[in-house]
């Protein structure tokens, strides 16, 4: 809405020209005819801000200064004598010049003949004159006439009222574009501080200035406030017009203009009528066809809208669908989440049993080592005649001396307990060093139980659905049953043994693959839980190569064999039988009977039994330790040289057994180079050659051949045994040819018996046509 200008109730003017003649005063001619505009100072006029002013403000009274210059246009009256410059009769440009004197306040004769024969114009020129346009000189004129001006004052001459002297004003006005040093300087231009006292023509000029912008600015807010009316009412003539359109929309096309007869209209043509109809019939023909190809769509997509409304109220079970999928999907989430914030603790429970574990294994072979070490230097120390005396005592360090006590202690031991159990046929050697003194066994049994409270108390804040095998089972096993396709689509059989993991983890904290007594796998409730998995799926599915039939094999393979491989390298002691016995019977499960498919090869099971190659080779060469003593030392089987020698013997022999015991396990040539090659070869034989030929030499070759598998002599076609028996062959023939000569009989057909077991039926052949001992050829058809 546009603003409405203030408006004012200033008395307006009379339009006569008899009460403006009345007004003005009659003592000054002229002064109705002009409107007075300061012009620049008479002395020290200003070289910029003198022009601006005059430009911008034509119609103002400059300041109290004297001298002013008035550029107005004027019009004569209708028959007035034309001028001297050619009487055209058309407005003209006249300059008038109120300068006057500052000193007595006169006026030139010039301008009082001006304004005198201005005055006796009639009252209607004068208004005339006061109503028309002033025109505003430019800068260039202004300058020329202040130059003008000025130079008249330096010659003391009057200013003349002709200004059109274009020769002059333009030499002016290059002489101040050539002298532009004429113009004062800053500093010597006058500073008015008080105005000077106005001239009675600067005071008519002024009031009669103010008198036109009063009147300029009336009509001024006159003119805007007929503007504003209009707007008003055009607005309202609008907003009508808009109301009635609104109204009388339903029947606008009914109303029937009136025909303007004022309005020319061209020539009917019928061409362009017909025209015209046939190109609106052509575009409401389009159209139409255009809604009836709409109809039709949705008409096809009502039809399309029932069935699918019909097919889902006949699948309503899709609601259901989706939430047992978003349940599923929830539950995992929360499941993984619970496993993730656990994982950390089942770790460091691990490392701590593993710790523990280790450090009592590192604790026994220490302890054998060290023994080993004192015994043998003590021994050496012992000279055959120190050895045959009664008492056999010799000086030594007291730490020696208390690892002797120790170790006879702990034999002594071992010796009553296996007498108490009937067990009489024991050689020394052996038995497994494995005793932990009470404080030792009391501080391993805290430590084993603490770490074993901390287990129970991992998923004590867990619901039995988020940790609990069989009841993540149960829920994988009904999104099975109900939706098999996306079940298996899902790879559901691959991402059990991950889920399954920490949680299997933590059954096996406190299981130990080296104690006999440990409870197996195949009686752990996660091993039970899958294995009944895996059997319900083989009879719902009939996928041949369903992955949940790998889900056992794939746990094995990922989460049971590391941790065997970790006993086996760090925790595992050879030399114990019952140790590798309980450590074979688990491997056998595993790498036997959970191999499901040929191909099934994991790295796992490539990498245990490299470790148990590996472990076994290190206790053959850190822990067998055969030493040889002059056959006098050892004739007496009483003496300490012939007892350490004999313990010695029958410790390596029991590494051996524990070694073969993994046939079916290893390969045979890895067998056969660790049990035969660097065992039997280079330590076994060495000690039977440096024996006295006996039963107790053939008791020992008897012993060795119950610990070959039978499986290396089945072959029938065989003659000659396997080439890493060769030396044991001979050592035996060796032997049987010092036994014959002193009628050991029955300690020959025994190493008949030997060659025959191990297949060597061409040397047994060769002895017994040699010595003639025809009743053993029995013996060798048996085979």
């Amino acid at each position: 809405m546009a603003h409405r200008p203030k408006r004012t109730f200033r008395q307006r003017r009379a339009d006569s020209s008899d009460s403006d003649s009345a007004e003005e005063p009659s003592a000054e001619p002229g002064a109705p005819g002009e409107q007075a505009v300061p012009a620049p100072e008479q002395e020290e006029p200003s070289p910029g801000g003198g022009r601006a002013e005059a430009a911008e403000r034509p119609l103002r009274v400059r300041g109290p200064r004297g001298r002013g210059r008035v550029w107005a246009t004027s019009r004569r009256a209708p028959g007035a004598a034309p001028r001297g410059d050619g009487g055209t009769g058309v407005p003209e440009s006249r300059t008038v010049d109120l300068s006057t004197d500052d000193e007595d306040g006169t006026y030139d004769a010039s301008e009082s003949k001006g304004d005198q024969s201005s005055s006796s114009n009639n009252s209607s020129s004068l208004e005339e004159e006061f109503s028309s346009i002033v025109n505003i000189p430019d800068a260039a004129f202004i300058q020329a006439a202040r130059r003008k001006r000025e130079l008249a004052r330096a010659q003391e001459d009057y200013i003349s009222l002709d200004v059109k002297h274009p020769s002059t004003i333009s030499d002016m006005k290059k002489s101040s574009d050539e002298d532009p040093e004429s113009e004062p300087d800053d500093h010597e231009k006058r500073i008015p501080f008080t105005p000077k006292p106005q001239t009675l023509r600067q005071r008519m000029a002024e009031e009669t200035t103010t008198r036109h912008e009063e009147t300029s600015e009336e009509s001024q807010e006159d003119e805007n406030q007929d503007i504003w009316e209009q707007q008003q009412m055009r607005k309202a003539v609008k907003i009508t017009e808009g109301r009635n359109i609104d109204l009388s929309h339903s029947s606008e096309f009914q109303t029937v203009k009136k025909f303007d007869t004022s309005i020319s209209f061209p020539p009917v043509n019928l061409e362009i009528i017909k025209k015209q109809l046939n190109t609106r019939l052509t575009v409401l023909q389009d159209t139409h066809r255009s809604h009836l190809r709409e109809y039709e769509k949705y008409i096809e997509d009502v039809k399309s809208s029932k069935s699918a409304i019909q097919n889902l109220e006949g699948s309503s079970n899709q609601a259901l669908n989706f939430k047992f999928y978003k349940s599923m999907k929830t539950y995992v989430d929360n499941l993984i989440d619970c496993l993730n914030e656990k994982i950390i603790s089942i770790q460091e429970i691990e490392s701590s049993m593993h710790a523990l574990l280790l450090k009592q294994a590192m604790t026994f072979m220490k302890r054998r080592q060290d023994e080993l070490k004192h015994e043998s230097t003590y021994l050496q120390l012992l000279s055959p005649k120190a050895a045959t005396s009664t008492n056999g005592s010799l000086a030594i360090d007291e730490k020696t001396q208390r690892i002797l006590e120790e170790i006879e202690s702990r034999r002594a031991r071992r010796r009553q307990a296996r007498v108490l159990s009937g067990n009489c046929d024991h050689q020394e050697g052996t038995s497994s060093d494995d005793e932990l003194s009470s404080a030792d066994m009391t501080g391993f049994q805290k430590s084993q139980d603490d770490i074993l409270q901390d287990h129970k108390k991992i998923f004590e804040d867990v619901h039995d659905d988020f940790c609990n095998i069989q009841n993540i089972l149960l829920k994988f096993q009904q999104w099975r049953e109900k939706f098999p396709d996306s079940y298996y689509e899902a790879f559901i059989g691959l991402c059990i043994p991950k889920l399954l993991n920490p949680l299997i983890r933590v059954q096996l904290i406190d299981w130990n693959p080296l104690k006999f007594d440990s409870i197996g796998l195949k009686q752990m409730p996660w091993f039970t839980s899958i294995e009944g998995f895996m059997d319900n799926s083989m009879q719902e599915s009939k996928k041949e190569d369903s992955s949940d039939k790998k889900i056992l094999s794939s746990i094995i393979n990922k989460t049971i064999i590391p941790r065997l491989t970790d006993f086996v390298e760090f925790i595992w002691d050879p030399l114990s039988t019952s140790q590798t016995t309980s450590l074979i019977t688990n491997c056998r499960m595993i790498l036997e009977e959970h191999s499901t498919c040929a191909n099934d090869v994991s790295k796992g099971k490539q990498d245990l039994p490299k470790s148990i190659v590996s472990r076994m080779k290190k206790a053959v060469e850190d822990d067998v330790f055969i030493p040889l003593y002059p056959k006098s030392a050892v004739e007496n089987k009483t003496s300490p040289h012939s007892k350490f020698q004999e313990r010695q013997f029958w410790s390596a022999l029991k590494l051996f057994r524990n070694i073969l015991l993994w046939n079916g396990l290893l390969p045979d040539d890895t067998l056969r180079e660790l049990a035969l090659g660097k065992l039997l070869n280079r330590y076994l034989i060495i000690a039977l050659l440096n024996a006295t030929p006996g039963p107790d030499v053939v008791k020992k070759c008897s012993q060795i051949t119950a610990y070959l598998p039978e499986k290396w002599f089945e072959n029938s076609a065989m003659r000659t045994s396997i080439p890493q028996l060769e030396n044991f062959i001979q050592f035996l023939l060796q032997s049987a040819h010092k036994l014959s000569r002193n009628e050991f009989r029955d300690e020959v057909k025994e190493i008949i018996l030997i060659l025959v077991k191990i297949r060597a039926l061409n040397q047994a052949e060769s002895f017994i046509e040699e010595y003639h001992l025809d009743h053993l050829k029995s013996l060798i058809n048996q085979v």
